[in-house]
């Protein structure tokens, strides 16, 4: 039987976290490097943008691999990379349209990035066995969901299991992030200003 914790043991725990700052402290506060996030809304509704916006911000602390499932290297990537300004991250971000046991394959590489972003679920056809497998494999990884909706939640099983047990769970809609997350933060993100502010007034 192992040892249990005790109070003292618990409260001065040490965790390797993100020194988040700015609207993204206010967000989501200073996260943990493990786990899982997950990002979800409606199609055209500004969530992938926003998904590179916080990948981008992430190269800032780690090295971040985006799965492009759904689209692969695209046009409409391309857009967003634009959009984004990624070309500032540039050595510190990589994209590929990979499935799983190609993406484990590349995660067990020595330094293969601490960051992954999975878009999107639906695409990679992840169920929630497989997903609690990766964070079994890799304790010491942040993997970051994009999910479709239906009925305005995260659309299947499997992706609402991963929205239940996500640490920080980020649902876009109307060009805005609402972040609700378990390190603080909960201020929205405005993925466009112009069109968050046109479409929350009259939504």
């Amino acid at each position: 039987m192992a040892r249990a914790y005790s109070v003292g043991n618990v409260l001065n725990a040490k965790f390797e976290t993100l020194a988040f700052d700015g609207i993204w402290k206010d967000a989501i506060g200073c996260p943990e490097v493990a786990g899982s996030w997950i990002i979800y809304g409606p199609t055209k509704n500004g969530k992938t943008t926003f998904a590179m916006m916080l990948a981008k911000y992430l190269t800032n602390f780690e090295k971040v691999f985006y799965n492009s499932v759904e689209e692969g290297l695209s046009r409409s990537v391309q857009i967003a990379y634009e959009r984004v300004g990624m070309i500032e991250a540039s050595g510190r971000i990589t994209l590929e349209r990979e499935g799983l046991e190609a993406m484990i394959e590349r995660l067990q590489k020595r330094k293969s990035p601490n960051i992954v972003f999975v878009d999107s679920s639906q695409f990679m056809g992840i169920t929630f066995k497989e997903y609690k497998r990766l964070k079994t494999m890799f304790p010491r990884k942040l993997f970051v969901f994009v999910s479709h909706v239906v009925n305005g939640q995260p659309d299947g099983k499997a992706a609402i299991a991963i929205w239940r047990d996500a640490s920080v769970s980020i649902r876009v809609e109307g060009f805005r992030a609402f972040p609700i997350g378990r390190y603080g933060g909960g201020e929205h993100i405005d993925v466009d200003a112009e069109r968050a502010a046109a479409y929350h007034i009259t939504g």
